[in-house]
C-alpha cells in the first residue's frame, strides 16, 4: 500500500493568558491507502486537535500550528493558501465531526447541506447533485432518501443525523476520511450500525479512515493500526493486534486493564489509572506519565523517553517497556 498521509513533528499550541497549552507536541504518524488508523487516549490528550490541525481548522487565535509537516499525497497542506486548502477539505479529505447534533446547520435543509460541496468540488448542477445526495443517503441507510432532502436537521434522530454526516463526508469520494468520535452521542446499537456503514462505504471507495476515539472496543473491531496519545504526544503505536496482545507502555496497559472483561468473574474489580492527566501548560519534567506510573524509575524524572522498537512495526516511549510487557503477560496468565 502507498502512503496517503504523513504527519511529521506536528506541533499545535494554544496561547492563553495563563500560558501556552501544548495540545499537540511533536506528533508523527502515517496513514496508508485504504487502511483504518485509530488514535486513542483520554479526553484532552490532543486527539481531536491533531485531526483539526490536519484539516487546518484550529481556531486562530488562540490556536496556532507552530511546526511540522502534513504531507497528503506528497503535498504539504500547511503550506497551502486558504483557497487551495478549501479545495482539499470536503473533497480529497472528508471529516465527520464529533457532535452530529451541532455539526449540521439548523436553518438549511439536509439536501442543501449535502449538495453544496458537490456543486463546488464536483461541478455538478443542482439536479445531478440532488440525485447523488439521495443515492448517498440511501447508501448510509436513510429510508425514502429522496423525500428527506427538503427536511431540516431537527426532523432527524441523532443516529440519522450521524448517517447524514457520513454521507456528506463521503459525497466527493475522498481519499481520506477523518472520524472524530463519530459515535459519542449514540446508543450502543446505533454505534455498531454507524461504524459498519462507515467501513462499508470506505471499502467500496478505497477510502482510508482515521478514527479518533476512546472506545477500545471500536478500535479492536475496526482498526488496522493504533496510535496511543498522552499529553499531546504519541506514546505507543503498532498494529491493533500488537497493541492489545502485547502492550509495552504503562499508559496503554492502564487503558486495557480499565476495560470490563466478560471472561473475568463478575465481582472482579477494574484496575483504573490513578491520578489525573497533566496540565498541558505546566508539564512535569521528564516523562509526562511519570506521576501516574507504577513502573517509574529515576530516569523518568529527567528524560522523556523516545519512541523505541518493541517489535516489528511496534514502538513505545518508555524506559521500562520490558517490565510493562512482562506485567501484562503475567496478568493474562492469572486471568
Amino acid at each position: 500500500m502507498a502512503t496517503l498521509l504523513e504527519v511529521k513533528d506536528l506541533r499545535t499550541h494554544f496561547f492563553t493568558p495563563e500560558g501556552v497549552v501544548k495540545s499537540v507536541d511533536g506528533v508523527s504518524y502515517d496513514v496508508q491507502e485504504g487502511e483504518t488508523l485509530a488514535i486513542v487516549g483520554e479526553s484532552g490528550c490532543g486527539k481531536s486537535v491533531s485531526a483539526l490541525s490536519v484539516m487546518r481548522l484550529v481556531a486562530t487565535p488562540p490556536g496556532k500550528i507552530v511546526g511540522g509537516q502534513v504531507l497528503f499525497e506528497g503535498q504539504d497542506l500547511l503550506k497551502l493558501d486558504e483557497d487551495e486548502m478549501r479545495k482539499v477539505r470536503g473533497n480529497r479529505i472528508g471529516m465527520i465531526f464529533q457532535e452530529p447534533m451541532t455539526s449540521l446547520n439548523p436553518v438549511l435543509t439536509i439536501g442543501r447541506q449535502m449538495t453544496e460541496s458537490m456543486e463546488l468540488h464536483l461541478k455538478l448542477n443542482k439536479s445531478a447533485a440532488e440525485k447523488r445526495a439521495a443515492e448517498l443517503l440511501a447508501m448510509v441507510g436513510i429510508p425514502d432518501a429522496a423525500r428527506r432532502l427538503p427536511d431540516y436537521p431537527h426532523q432527524f434522530s441523532g443516529g440519522m443525523r450521524q448517517r447524514v454526516m457520513i454521507a456528506m463526508a463521503m459525497s466527493c469520494n475522498p481519499k481520506l476520511l477523518i472520524a472524530d468520535e463519530p459515535t459519542t452521542a449514540l446508543d450502543v446499537t446505533i454505534q455498531a450500525q454507524i461504524l459498519e456503514v462507515m467501513q462499508r462505504v470506505a471499502k467500496e471507495n478505497n477510502t482510508a479512515i482515521i478514527i479518533i476515539t476512546h472506545n477500545l472496543g471500536v478500535v479492536a473491531r475496526y482498526a488496522n493500526r493504533v496510535n496511543v496519545m498522552y499529553a499531546g504526544r504519541i506514546i505507543e503505536r503498532g498494529s491493533a493486534k500488537d497493541i492489545y496482545k502485547n502492550p509495552h507502555h504503562p499508559y496503554t496497559l492502564g487503558l486495557l486493564k480499565s476495560v470490563p472483561r466478560l471472561d473475568l468473574p463478575k465481582k472482579e474489580k477494574l484496575d483504573p489509572i490513578e491520578g489525573f492527566p497533566p496540565d498541558l501548560i505546566a508539564l512535569p519534567p521528564g516523562c509526562s506519565f511519570r506521576p501516574r506510573c507504577k513502573f517509574a524509575v529515576e530516569k523518568c524524572m529527567t528524560e522523556f523517553p523516545p519512541l523505541q522498537a518493541a517489535g516489528q512495526g511496534h514502538t513505545a516511549a518508555c524506559w521500562e517497556t520490558q517490565k510493562v510487557n512482562a506485567s501484562f503477560v503475567q496478568s493474562q496468565k492469572g486471568a
